[in-house]
This record gives C-alpha cells, structure tokens and sequence, in this order.
C-alpha cells in the first residue's frame, strides 16, 4: 500500500471500513459498471480509497465446502478496464448469485398488486409503496415488464364512504341495482369490505330499515349527510354473508358441472341444496332477482344452465340472444 493510500483510508478504520464495504458492494452491483471517480464523488470519499477497497474486494468471499477459499470462492473484478481505464466492474459475485430473487415475471405481478394497492384510498402510505416498488424492480433477476393497473370504478366512491364511516355520519347515493332500476339510498354506513375484484357497503338502510349490502361500483352521487349516523357495526349483528335470503326471493335451479361449483359459492345460503348427479350437480339457489346472476351463468362458458323455473331460464336464454346478437352471431 503507497503513502498516498494509506492517507486516503486513514480516516476509515476498523467498524467503519467494513461498513463502507458493505455499502460499497451493492453499489457496484447496482451500477454494473462505474468509473472511480463517480463512485469517490457518490461516497463523498477520495478516489484512491475507492481504488483500495475494489482491491480488497475482488480478493474476499466465503470459504466453500472444503473451507478453503477457491477461485470460485472470491468476488473478481475486469482487472484490465480497473487498471488501464480506472472502470469498475464486478465479474464474479459470491453468496449474493446464489440469493433467492423474484424473475422478471414474479416481480412485475407485485408491483401491479401494490398499484392496485395505492390506489385505494387510505389504504397504505403511498411513499412506502413507491419504495417498494422501485426496489422489486432493481432486486429482480431481469427487469420487469413496465405495467399499469387503471383504478376501479369504485375508487372514486370509496373516498366519501371511508370519510363518512370514520365520521360516523349518514351517507346518501343513487344506487343503480341489479335488476336497472336506480333508487335514491340513506344508509348508516358499518363496513366496508370486498369480494374478489368488488367492494361493497354494509350499511344500515333508511329505506328498508335493515342492514344491506351495496356494491360501490354501483353507487353515483354520493354525499356525507349533516346528520350523525344511528348505527354503528358495534350496535347491530353484521351478517357474516354479503347476501342474505329474503320472503320476496326466487329459488333457481341450477345444473352445473360438479368441478365449477366453488365458481358460484358467493350465492350460497344456508338452505341451499346441492345434489350430485354423475360429474354434474343441480343446485337450489335463492335469488333476488335473475337479472344479476346472468352475466354469471353466460361467464361460465356452458358449464352451467338454469333449468328451472321457466320463466328465469327464458331470461337468461334472452340475454345470450341478445348478447350474441350484439356481435352478429
């Protein structure tokens, strides 16, 4: 070691050496390949003090099998760009290669998760979730496809009903139901949950004086009321089930391939009846109306038709023609 050198390292001793080594490495394995001076510049440290510890670097690692430090066992650097150009490159990485990293593919579902994530109102801290994001992106094994993942269109709602359930206060909206009718709603607001891709309200209903269950992406115009809400979720039971039977409700049978029931489990209700038949079943439903469940029975691509009663098979039949008739089939 010159004069020089042994200057420049002399304000890094012992803790603080190896602590700059540590930052040191994922530096250089970030960058790939960087001159002296812009990682003297980037440390705030002398140019020669990077050059020693490079050299140090290259010949660290971890003992193998045998304990003895192998070739294989040692970081090495471009010791030709290092010494004619004064460039830094990494050519063999030890312990860190053989770390798990998430592929190219795993991290861009995670990133477009946490998308989805921040953009749901109060959810998280959207800083943290930038963070995170950046570092799944740097830390993958390549880089990750660039994706985008567009608001619901609940999000916009979700912001009054979260504001109104933390003020406890009345919440009012149109609320275009399943069958295409719109009715104008004042509800206590109690929960706010979701079901796969959906979110929905658990409120008390002004109307219907019982608690019910709103899709957010169904609901317009919504308002935060004067009033103070009179029921909280600690006041009332909160059925466990998004969908609860009714006196007015239809029973709908359906025969359904055996393996696609878990596809309509959502309308379950505890006096539903399965009954398998080879590998199909036919299942009794109690629905509210058949309007909603028609998009369900079409999106399961033949595996299911409703049998009976008459009248609601009719109307999902009508509602394929028409469906197909849209596309000129």
């Amino acid at each position: 070691m010159t004069k020089s050198t042994a200057r420049a390292g002399a304000g890094l001793q012992g803790r603080d050496r190896l602590a700059f080594l540590l930052v040191l490495v994922p530096y250089l394995i970030e960058h790939e390949q960087v001159s002296v001076a812009t990682a003297a510049e980037h440390f705030g440290v002398s140019e020669a003090l990077i050059r020693e510890s490079v050299a140090l670097i290259a010949v660290s690692g971890v003992p193998g099998e045998t304990s003895a430090y192998q070739h294989e066992d040692l970081f090495d650097i471009d010791w030709d760009l290092f010494e004619q150009r004064d460039q830094i490159v990494l050519t063999r990485l030890v312990v860190i290669d053989d770390s798990p990293r998430f592929s190219a593919r795993e991290a861009a579902a995670l990133i477009a998760g946490l998308q989805y994530l921040s953009a749901l109102p109060g959810s998280a801290d959207d800083e943290v979730i930038g963070s995170l994001m950046s570092k799944l992106a740097i830390g993958s094994s390549g880089r990750p496809t660039e994706v985008a993942v567009a608001a619901s269109p609940a999000t916009a709602a979700l912001v009054p009903v979260r504001d109104a359930l933390a003020q406890r206060r009345e919440l009012s909206f149109d609320y275009l139901s399943a069958d295409g009718r719109t009715e104008h709603r004042t509800v206590d607001p109690l929960r706010v949950e979701s079901l796969d891709r959906d979110w929905y309200l658990r409120g008390w209903c002004h109307l219907r004086q019982a608690v019910r269950t709103f899709r957010i992406d169904r609901m317009s115009g919504v308002e935060i009321g004067e009033n103070q809400a009179q029921h909280g979720a600690d006041d009332l039971s909160v059925p466990s089930d998004f969908f609860q039977p009714s006196a007015t409700d239809l029973t709908v049978t359906i025969n359904i391939d055996t393996a696609a029931l878990p596809m309509i489990a959502e309308f379950f209700t505890a006096d539903s009846q399965v009954r398998e038949v080879g590998n199909r079943s036919l299942v009794n439903l109690r629905l509210g109306h058949v309007h909603g469940f028609k998009r369900v029975v079409a999106g399961l691509g033949g595996l299911a038709e409703v049998t009976d009663p008459g009248t609601a098979r009719e109307e999902v039949a009508a509602w394929s023609r028409e469906a197909l008739a849209g596309y000129g089939l």
